[in-house]
């Protein structure tokens, strides 16, 4: 059995300033050739998520950026953004830089 990881996000709203609190983020592990779902928050008021347990190997997370916007009666050409990566044995940080028509990512620590 591998040993476990943990995975985490924060996710920066560029336009605003500020971070993306109640952005819904799905923690996805790849099994036997399909992604399944292993764990899933809406962002904190700091826009993040932490702490998620799962082990290493491919996964990706799925943000919910369309309905985010919605809410906030915001147009956006991304109606969901997936950032697929592979989980290392320790801590895997993925943070998102978000705007209505553009994203970035990095290998957070």
């Amino acid at each position: 059995m591998s040993e476990p990881c943990t995975v985490s996000s924060h996710v920066l709203d560029a336009v605003a300033g500020r971070p993306a609190a109640g952005l819904l983020i799905t923690l996805l592990r790849l099994d036997r050739g399909e992604y399944t779902a292993v764990a899933s928050a809406p962002t904190d008021a700091d826009g993040r998520v932490s702490g998620w347990r799962t082990t290493p190997g491919p996964h990706k997370l799925r943000f919910e950026t369309g309905a985010w916007f919605a809410l906030r009666d915001t147009a956006t050409f991304y109606p969901e953004v997936e950032i697929a990566f592979t989980a290392a044995a320790g801590h895997s940080h993925v943070p998102l830089l978000l705007s209505p028509f553009a994203y970035s990512t990095y290998r957070g620590s």
